[in-house]
């Protein structure tokens, strides 16, 4: 399970509204000096992520808490989200160019618009499977437990 410290923004029934701190830890790496992802890290900031979790340990607005999710629904909602499309694309691309040959179509104009097909239909499945597992609870975020007070 990935766990993360948020603290409680708002409580409705057994969801809440939990805000977490986007972290970077280019602070300790040694390459920091030369590194793009350093830089972008200084120039966009530290922004708060707002996440919906189910609590069922009835904590209150305004609690430190240590949020869970899944390893196996982060992997695979990432995979959703970042590699079928790359992969749709780029076999529609390969479809688009297979036909554009055998019908001696222009092979360029008509790989782009099937990647471009690849890229909406990928887009679609995406939006499928975010609305499935929208009621899901192995996708959703869970409030595990309280933090102590002194260790905030």
């Amino acid at each position: 399970m990935i766990e993360e410290t948020a603290i409680i923004i708002k409580c409705e029934g057994d969801v809440a509204w939990v805000e977490t701190q986007r972290q970077s830890t280019c602070s300790s790496c040694h390459a920091k000096n030369a590194c793009g992802t350093s830089v972008l890290s200084k120039w966009l900031g530290s922004k708060a992520a707002r996440v919906r979790a189910l609590n069922r340990i009835h904590a209150r607005e305004g609690e430190t808490v240590t949020v869970g999710l899944q390893e196996a629904a982060l992997l695979k909602s990432s995979f959703m989200v970042y590699f079928l499309p790359l992969v749709m694309m780029l076999l529609f691309a390969i479809t688009g160019k297979l036909l554009a040959n055998q019908l001696h179509w222009p092979v360029e104009p008509v790989v782009i618009v099937f990647a471009v097909l690849g890229l909406g239909f990928s887009a679609f499945l995406v939006r499928r499977f975010s609305a499935r597992i929208q009621s899901d609870q192995r996708y959703q975020p869970v409030i595990l437990r309280r933090k102590p007070a002194n260790l905030i």
